[in-house]
């Protein structure tokens, strides 16, 4: 914990300044654990769960934006089909899993049916039971069978969350994250807490514990998750060392085809030079 006053702004905000700069060590932090994980083969899985709005997407993000997507991916699987439906709740999910030497980020994950499904009624009492059932078992096995399991939960006031619909409703660029949905969860706001508070109940496990983010300022939710997360993995600095670029080789004798026969694209934003 810093108590270095510096850092915030007169209205108790991170500035943008130190607010990068951790962000870039945390990161390089991120690609050392990258490293490891496809050295040891490790398997792990993350968790993002959390109310509309809650910022799990801007997390998600910056994590993953230094990273190899061959090696971190991120799952976030839309509406299930007419055959998903028919399946094993868990199976879809299941086909998502990590390979030894992958990390994978649930970008909502199976926890629907104790959140969305539950309060919308997209599923029925006898489903939601055997999934509340069913859930501890099935992370039981995947911490058995050597998957690292970490479950965060993004916690968002009525004021904030209406404020980020509302901005999401101005900018043209981020009004798409504003589905129908996400308007519904508004008016039954007790109902989600309520759901949220009979999952944990069942889930929050010794061996597979929720950890909650507070999350009303963007950029210390950010921070405060990927420290975290790097916190729980004892993984070790094996960033490949520095190499030495061989020349660049020419073949004697090859004339390349004229530039001209090439098609190339518009050059748009052109330096004016007076």
């Amino acid at each position: 914990m810093t108590n270095n006053t510096n850092i915030f702004t007169k209205h108790g905000k991170l500035n943008n300044r130190f607010y990068f700069q951790e962000l870039a060590k945390l990161q390089v932090e991120l690609i050392k654990l990258q490293e490891w994980v496809k050295a040891k083969e490790k398997k792990v899985v993350v968790i993002f769960e959390g109310r509309d709005a809650a910022g799990k997407g801007g997390v998600i993000k910056r994590i993953t934006e230094s990273l190899n997507p061959r090696v971190v991916r991120v799952v976030a699987l839309g509406t299930p089909t007419e055959k998903e439906n028919t399946q094993w709740y868990f199976q879809r999910y299941a086909a998502h899993l990590p390979a030894a030497g992958e990390m994978v980020l649930f970008d909502r994950s199976w926890y629907n049916r104790a959140g969305v499904e539950r309060v919308m009624g997209f599923c029925t009492d006898e489903q939601y039971w055997e999934f509340l059932r069913s859930c501890p078992k099935f992370e039981n096995m995947l911490i058995r069978s050597k998957i690292v399991l970490i479950k965060y939960w993004f916690s968002v006031s009525e004021e904030e969350q209406e404020k980020r619909f509302k901005a999401r409703i101005k900018d043209p660029t981020k009004r798409w994250k504003l589905s129908a949905m996400d308007l519904k969860s508004r008016e039954k706001w007790m109902e989600y807490s309520k759901a949220k508070d009979d999952m944990f109940e069942y889930t929050d496990t010794k061996i597979s514990t929720w950890y909650v983010v507070d999350a009303d300022d963007k950029k210390k939710a950010r921070l405060n998750t990927i420290h975290h997360l790097l916190s729980l993995i004892p993984y070790e600095d094996l960033t490949p060392q520095p190499i030495l670029l061989p020349p660049l080789s020419r073949s004697k004798g090859y004339v390349r085809p004229p530039i001209q026969e090439q098609t190339f694209i518009p050059d748009i934003y052109v330096q004016n030079i007076p």
